[in-house]
């Protein structure tokens, strides 16, 4: 009874650091402390567990919590030359009469733009994908349902999941906000992890594309691990130490 009742009490004190460092209020350890009515000690420890679940970023001191993403139109200007050489490499991989799962994101969307003429079935929720394949009649396009993120061009969501547990694809091609020195696939955004690990489940091989700027990247809430990856595409100048990471968990490191 005293366990539970400690594990409520942390998980409380752990919303509560969020909700405080979510709408700018204190982030070091000892207003928080004065905030919370426990000892500097409780809340580094609360701050190492929260950082481990991938919810924030211990500083010195304290903590934050990483923004959002970023509009799509935004991100899509940026390393322009590294994500399509990511996916360019990543084209390759792909034999005519397979099933392709895209995700979210501009590097999937670099990807996307050299599929076309392809005898190939596609599966996205990237709704940027699904405009540049729309007209392709070699291609068979599936178009997963959900709710729309506008900003960020994607469908999210229960329908969205539910959508990919009827489906099987050869390969999922996923992009990252950021990946940790452990191989840790990162979000920026709560909301799209529950469709990406569904993703995951629903492909025979799930290939991470990851160009050099991801490593570490950004994002507060974790993915999967390197175990569930079976490639990693990724720039030369990309961390050697993660990419070793990658491969002692069994995932193929391809160079761009």
């Amino acid at each position: 009874m005293t366990s539970s009742v400690h594990r409520v009490l942390a998980e409380r004190r752990h919303q509560l650091i969020l909700r405080a460092l979510r709408s700018g209020g204190p982030a070091a350890v000892a207003d928080l402390s004065e905030q919370l009515g426990v000892s500097p000690a409780t809340v580094r420890r609360d701050l190492v567990k929260l950082e481990e679940m991938g919810l924030l970023t211990r500083v010195h001191g304290g903590a934050v919590v990483e923004e959002g993403d970023q509009p799509f139109a935004e991100v899509a200007e940026i390393r322009v030359s590294e994500k399509d050489a990511v996916a360019a490499r990543a084209a390759e991989m792909i034999e005519d009469g397979q099933s392709v799962l895209l995700d979210i994101g501009t590097t999937a969307y670099r990807l996307a733009r050299r599929l076309h003429g392809r005898r190939l079935t596609v599966i996205t929720s990237n709704l940027v994908v699904y405009e540049e394949l729309a007209d392709d009649t070699a291609i068979e396009l599936v178009l997963l349902g959900g709710m729309v993120r506008r900003e960020y061009r994607s469908l999210v969501g229960f329908l969205t999941e539910d959508n990919l547990r009827q489906l099987h694809a050869d390969w999922l091609f996923m992009g990252t906000s950021g990946v940790r020195p452990g191989g840790q696939v990162m979000d920026t955004t709560v909301v799209e992890v529950p469709v990406k690990r569904a993703m995951i489940k629903a492909s025979e091989k799930v290939v991470l594309l990851a160009d050099a700027g991801k490593f570490p990247g950004t994002g507060m809430a974790k993915v999967c691990g390197p175990e569930e990856l079976d490639v990693v595409v990724t720039n030369a100048s990309a961390d050697a130490a993660t990419c070793a990471a990658f491969e002692e968990a069994g995932a193929k490191v391809v160079q761009a």
